[in-house]
């Protein structure tokens, strides 16, 4: 899908197609810590949750998922 929206502004305007397909590497690389601190926090808060709720799945028992 990028593609062809990247062939549609080649097609339209190829100094911005050409300059969006130079920059792509740099802008990836710029956002790889943020990405890499998204998934940091994500993985915080999914282990705060399971010592939260951790009580209640002892005392629901075995018999459930």
């Amino acid at each position: 899908m990028k593609f062809l929206l990247w062939i549609i502004l080649f097609v339209l305007c190829w100094p911005i197609a050409l300059l969006a397909l130079l920059l792509y590497p740099i802008v990836w690389l710029l956002l790889l810590p943020l990405r890499l601190l998204g998934i940091t926090v994500n993985a915080a808060f999914d282990l705060f949750k399971a010592v939260i709720t951790l009580p209640a799945r002892l005392l629901r028992g075995p018999g459930r998922t």
